[in-house]
């Protein structure tokens, strides 16, 4: 079933688009939550003024999203800690913690958005994603290093 997306859905697709979806998964998540319609002419025709307005905020949020990408592919974060004798960390960085870093650097994004498969526990270096959409995910560079 085709369905007109009327927000953001992860791993579906943008508000504005139209996709294709199982007819169950449209019928009992999407259009009940009124996160979608169903594509027919009578919708086309009244969702076509809207989708020209989604098309344009869309535009600025991935101008702003671009230029967001480029300062965290440009970002290299050192943290010091202190470290047993073989190289592991006293506790470890989060995704929160990375987050708080990355404000400092004046990028301000949430702890979703990083994307860390499990804590940081050991020194070395590292990249680290940064999912700003389903499309654009920068990495920066992250330095653990040896507290003295």
């Amino acid at each position: 079933m085709k369905v007109f997306l009327l927000k953001d859905i992860e791993k579906v697709g943008m508000a504005g688009e139209i996709v294709k979806v199982s007819e169950g998964f449209a019928r009992n998540y999407l259009i009940a939550a009124k996160l979608a319609v169903e594509v027919t002419d009578k919708n086309v025709k009244a969702f076509s003024n809207r989708l020209k307005v989604i098309e344009k905020r869309q535009e600025v949020i991935e101008s702003k999203s671009s230029m967001l990408a480029e300062k965290v592919k440009n970002t290299e974060i050192i943290v010091k800690r202190k470290t047993h004798d073989d190289g592991k960390l006293y506790g470890s960085i989060s995704a929160s913690e990375l987050v708080d870093l990355l404000a400092l650097k004046g990028i301000n994004v949430s702890k979703n958005q990083v994307e860390l498969d499990k804590a940081i526990k050991s020194k070395g270096n590292y990249d680290v994603t940064v999912k700003l959409s389903s499309k654009l995910k920068p990495a920066f560079k992250l330095k653990v290093v040896e507290e003295k």
